[in-house]
């Protein structure tokens, strides 16, 4: 993989929202730097997501100093929404997970109830590095991820998506491709590579920052989603069933560790350690 690198970068401040696509991103312990430490959450205190929201893909959360958001949606007034206090914490649930997150503002929580209409409160992450484990089968000891399904940083390849989107113009329902990276929600893309050559990482460098390759990433109905229409179709999960069914889940990308604190940069080599 001697010219495999670094292609682009992907931030979500708001989880299930859009983020940001910045030229370096600094890597830490749980995920890069701001990615998906907001959340929203139902009445019970249930993570909400693009799954029952699919009109979630046309908002967007812009990062701002500090850790605030300014949240923008189709039809609504931008809002600046600031850090919360961490005194001001309640109990949520992301998939089987029991988090204590920081309550934002009753402003926060009308304007995105209000663009939903849905009952939703907004809910930070104040501290990262103790709120919430990475799945003890995957992980080492003190390893936590922040409010991502379930791991720090999600890879994917052009060459595979490129592989795919071939498959399904192969398929029934080929009007719908070929699909943009978006519907995948990575965290970094790599170019250079072989179709399907992530399947064999174990340990890769990207940049200066060594990462451990956990696991497979099983894809759900939000890649049915268009990003910029929020309407769905079959694909890629038709063609994921035919092609790319690791038990029972339906693969694509793979999940990361960082094995260290650093930054990456667009255009940084990718190498594979082991």
């Amino acid at each position: 993989m001697p010219n495999a690198a670094l292609h682009s970068i992907h931030v979500y401040p708001l989880k299930s929202v859009g983020g940001h696509s910045p030229a370096d991103a600094a890597v830490q312990p749980w995920g890069l730097a701001g990615d998906r430490r907001w959340m929203l959450v139902d009445a019970e205190g249930r993570h909400v997501t693009q799954r029952p929201q699919p009109r979630l893909a046309l908002a967007a959360a812009e990062p701002l100093p500090g850790g605030a958001i300014r949240l923008s949606a189709p039809g609504r007034e931008p809002l600046t929404v600031s850090v919360p206090d961490p005194a001001h914490s309640v109990p949520v649930e992301v998939w089987r997970d029991k988090v204590e997150a920081a309550l934002a503002d009753t402003a926060a929580h009308e304007w995105i109830s209000d663009y939903l209409g849905a009952e939703l409160r907004l809910v930070h992450l104040d501290d990262p590095a103790t709120r919430r484990p990475i799945d003890p089968g995957f992980a080492r000891p003190g390893e936590t991820v922040s409010f991502a399904d379930g791991f720090p940083l999600l890879l994917t390849t052009l060459s595979s998506l490129d592989a795919l989107n071939s498959l399904i113009a192969q398929g029934d329902h080929a009007d719908e491709g070929p699909l943009p990276m978006d519907r995948f929600r990575p965290n970094v893309v790599v170019d250079g590579t072989a179709p399907w050559a992530e399947d064999d990482f174990r340990r890769i460098a990207i940049g200066e920052v060594t990462f451990r390759v956990t696991k497979p990433c099983g894809r759900c109905v939000v890649t049915t989603t268009d990003q910029r229409t929020a309407e769905r179709g079959k694909e890629p999960l038709r063609t994921l069933a035919r092609h790319r069914r690791f038990g029972d889940q339906l693969v694509f990308g793979q999940n990361l560790v960082p094995e260290q604190e650093g930054t990456i940069r667009l255009g940084d080599p990718v190498r594979i350690i082991e």
